[in-house]
This record gives C-alpha cells, sequence and structure tokens, in this order.
C-alpha cells in the first residue's frame, strides 16, 4: 500500500506562495493524486488533481490560475504550488490517491472515492 506524506505548509502573507509536497513511500502504478483541503468549521474540498499518466490535472474553480499541481519526475512526488494565496486559502492540505478511473472531471473532487490519505499540512494566509 502506497502511503502519503505531505511537506511544505507554513505561514504566508496574502498574495504570498508556497509549494506543497507529496512523497509516497514507493513507486506506484498510475494513479489519480489529489490535494484536498479542509478549513476549520468547513467540509474538505477538493483543490487539484492529477493523472500520473498522462498529467491531465483538474482544478477547483477558485485555484484556477493561481495553484499548479505537477508530478516530479522520480513519479512518487506530487506538487501544489500555489501563488497569489489569500486568507481564504487558510486550512490543512491533505494529499489523496485514488484509482485512476476516478480522474475525471465529474468524479476528481469526491473525496470518498479517494482511499489513501497524508495526514496534512497546515496552510496559514494572515497579514
Amino acid at each position: 500500500q502506497v502511503h502519503l506524506e505531505e511537506s511544505g505548509g507554513g505561514s504566508v502573507q496574502p498574495g504570498g506562495s508556497l509549494r506543497l509536497s507529496c512523497a509516497a513511500s514507493d513507486t506506484y502504478s498510475n494513479l489519480c493524486m489529489g490535494w484536498f483541503r479542509q478549513a476549520p468549521g468547513k467540509e474538505r474540498e477538493g483543490v487539484a488533481t492529477i493523472y500520473t499518466g498522462t498529467g491531465r490535472s483538474y482544478y477547483a474553480d477558485s485555484m484556477k490560475g493561481r495553484f499548479t499541481i505537477s508530478q516530479g519526475n522520480a513519479k512518487n512526488t506530487v506538487y501544489l504550488q500555489m501563488n497569489s494565496l489569500e486568507p481564504e486559502d487558510t486550512g490543512m492540505y491533505y494529499c489523496a490517491a485514488a484509482q485512476p478511473e476516478y480522474c475525471r472531471g465529474d468524479y476528481w473532487s469526491q473525496s470518498r472515492r479517494y482511499t489513501r490519505w497524508g495526514r496534512g499540512t497546515q496552510v496559514t494566509v494572515s497579514p
């Protein structure tokens, strides 16, 4: 089983940037690798996901143009580059893995499709 570990969170001012990393415990066959976030008192929401086989990615509307998901050359690391951060981006960010068939427009943001989760990394955006 693939174990996931996030890193790269921290505190930044509005307009700042962070790069999150998700490292898998081992190389894996092609998967749907996603980033989710959860703010206090709110439900977990999908941020972005990438199909590691082709690199095709999906984004939540509010993140398009600001966030970029990518994978490393070794294919056991997925990144989330976050620019122009806003206070509303504050929350715990989780990396998750799902089977490839869920890397599609109507499934990718459904957290229940993902069977492997990291413990999360905290992102705080404040003046």
